[in-house]
Order: structure tokens, then C-alpha cells, then sequence
């Protein structure tokens, strides 16, 4: 019997309001953070006013795509048919910015530790979206 093909990965919804900018320049495998530009705090997780100061004034800027390990788990059961067990969710700091932290997948259980030096890969899913993920640096 032939075993059944893998589902597609599961993609995000990428026309949000708050993070479309995200998602456009992850497109072109550029990451990126909302800033305030009135105040230079960085909105994470992105959204239209400024918590700090309150303003609107907010635009999109690189960031390297170098992070440090800031946590992770291993899933050991199979929750959905496109991430067959075990495999590692992480959570990383970027180097540039540790406001913010992304989370990301590896297969398996690799050899991880706290701190550990990481860097932005790149995922193209099914319907063309592309997503950032991170592996060991």
C-alpha cells in the first residue's frame, strides 16, 4: 500500500493589517521589524500605534536574520498530519533587536542550547508564501 502524500505546511494569513509589511518583505527573504519612527520603539508583535508614545507613525526596517536561542520544546506526538513528531519549536532572539523574538521548527531533536548562535532560512510554501524560519548558525 502506498503511503498517503504529506499535507501541505500550513501558511499564514499574510494580508493582516498590522503585519502584512512582515510578510511582503519576507517575500523578498528580507526580515524585518515595525518601529515607531516617532519614538524608536520597536512594535512587536506589529501593530499600528505605538504603545510607548501612541503615536501611528510606524515603518518596517531590517534587521540581519542573526538571533540567539532563546527557548525551545520538542513535540513528541503528532498534532497535524504536515509536522510528523518529534520535531523542535524554538523560540530566538534577534541579535539586532531582542524586543523581538520569532518562533520557528526543526526536524527533530537537534543538540540545542540556551544562547546558541541562530540564523533566518527561508520556507516557500504551497501557495507561494514565504516564511521565515531559523537553524542553528
Amino acid at each position: 500500500m502506498a503511503a498517503a502524500p504529506t499535507p501541505d505546511r500550513l501558511a499564514p494569513v499574510t494580508h493582516d493589517h498590522d503585519s502584512a509589511g512582515f510578510w511582503e518583505a519576507a517575500a523578498r527573504r528580507q526580515l524585518v521589524a515595525r518601529v515607531c519612527t516617532a519614538c524608536g520603539t520597536t512594535l512587536h508583535l506589529p501593530r499600528a500605534r505605538c504603545f510607548h508614545c501612541g503615536s501611528f507613525d510606524g515603518e518596517w526596517r531590517p534587521r540581519s536574520g542573526e538571533g540567539r536561542l532563546y527557548s525551545w520544546t520538542t513535540v513528541a506526538h503528532q498534532v497535524h498530519p504536515a509536522y510528523p513528531a518529534p520535531y523542535t519549536v524554538v523560540l530566538v532572539e534577534l541579535a539586532d533587536d531582542p524586543a523581538v523574538r520569532l518562533v520557528g521548527d526543526l526536524t527533530g531533536e537537534p543538540d540545542l542550547t540556551i544562547g546558541q548562535p541562530m540564523r533566518v532560512t527561508w520556507e516557500e510554501r504551497a501557495n507561494g508564501t514565504v516564511v521565515p524560519n531559523w537553524e542553528p548558525a
